[in-house]
C-alpha cells in the first residue's frame, strides 16, 4: 500500500423517517442523533453514532443489523439522522477506517484503536457536521 489522499463529499442529512431518499450507491454513511426543527424544516446533530461503508448504503442502512442500537442512543424528542458520501468500491475500507480511526463513534468497534494502512489524507466536504474536515492519519 502506498499513501493515498482520499476527498468525499457527503450529502445529508436524511431523517430516520425520510431514509428511502438515500442513494442506492457505494460509499460511507454517518449515523447521527439530531433534533429535528419543524418550523426551520432543519436538523441539528447533537451526537456522531457510528460510521459504515457499503457497496448500496441505501439497503445497508434499512437493514443493519445495530439499528436498534443506534436507536438507544437517541434522546426522547430527537431522531437519528443519516449522510452519506459518495466512495469507489476499491477504496470504502480504507476510507471508513480512517474516519472510524480519527472520530471513535461509540457503537463502531473495528479500527477505533488502530489503525492498519499506510499514510491516508482524508478531505471532506459537504454535509460534515461533528467530523473533521482534514485530516492525516499514519499506520498505528
Amino acid at each position: 500500500m502506498a499513501e493515498q489522499t482520499y476527498k468525499i463529499e457527503f450529502d445529508g442529512y436524511w431523517r430516520d423517517q425520510n431514509k428511502e431518499g438515500i442513494p442506492s450507491q457505494s460509499g460511507i454513511y454517518c449515523v447521527y442523533e439530531c433534533t429535528h426543527n419543524t418550523q426551520e424544516k432543519t436538523v441539528s446533530l447533537n451526537k456522531l453514532i457510528y460510521i459504515g461503508e457499503a457497496d448500496n448504503v441505501h439497503d445497508r442502512i434499512a437493514n443493519h443489523e445495530k439499528y436498534n442500537d443506534w436507536k438507544k442512543h437517541v434522546r426522547t424528542g430527537n431522531a437519528l439522522c443519516f449522510s452519506f458520501g459518495g466512495v469507489p468500491a476499491a477504496n470504502r475500507v480504507r476510507c471508513e477506517a480512517a474516519m472510524i480511526f480519527k472520530h471513535k463513534p461509540p457503537e463502531n468497534t473495528e479500527y477505533k484503536n488502530g489503525f492498519p494502512f499506510d499514510r491516508t489524507t482524508m478531505n471532506l466536504s459537504g454535509k460534515i457536521a461533528l467530523l473533521t474536515a482534514v485530516f492525516i492519519l499514519n499506520r498505528t
